[in-house]
């Protein structure tokens, strides 16, 4: 069983902001891979930090906190396969997550922290993804040379319910 340990400063929450992301109803989680030399409190940062965030949008103190508690324990389920890896995670909870049902929170949180902690996949030039480089990318039903965009739209005919029409 892995120690998930609280995200306690701002700046490493800014810095999980940076990092990848998962979306769910309930919650979102951004989470980011740590350098293996990066420290914590002058010791070196080894697992998995995690941090709640819960805005006032969400509701009152007592609906915020009681999200905050259902998170927790949730976590306390999910943390048993949560990945074996050096990484911050936020987690920002949605108004849904308080009447969700609990066994879904847990799903997530699973999810969530597979997610944003999985390791960086090789880079390749795939030919069915757009390249910056060369413009902007066109829907697939339409040619290349023929842009829909350039031609001019028909200006609109209002019609009364007499079949005349306006001016």
């Amino acid at each position: 069983m892995s120690t998930i340990r609280r995200l306690r400063r701002r700046p490493d929450f800014l810095a999980a902001a940076g990092g990848r992301r998962f979306h769910t109803e309930r919650m979102s989680a951004q989470g980011r891979l740590r350098e293996p030399d990066e420290e914590r409190d002058g010791a070196p940062a080894e697992g998995l930090f995690l941090g709640f965030t819960i805005t006032k949008r969400v509701g009152h103190a007592t609906e915020r906190n009681r999200i905050r508690r259902r998170l927790r324990s949730a976590l306390a389920l999910a943390a048993d396969g949560a990945p074996e890896i050096g990484a911050d995670v936020v987690v920002i909870a949605r108004r849904p997550a308080i009447d969700a049902p609990f066994e879904s929170l847990v799903e997530d949180l699973r999810r969530a922290l597979r997610s944003v902690t999985r390791q960086p996949g090789p880079k390749s030039q795939s030919s069915d993804r757009p390249n910056p480089a060369r413009g902007p990318r066109r829907g697939r039903d339409r040619p290349a040379g023929k842009s829909s965009s350039l031609k001019p739209s028909p200006s609109p005919v209002s019609m009364a319910p007499d079949g005349s029409t306006d001016g």
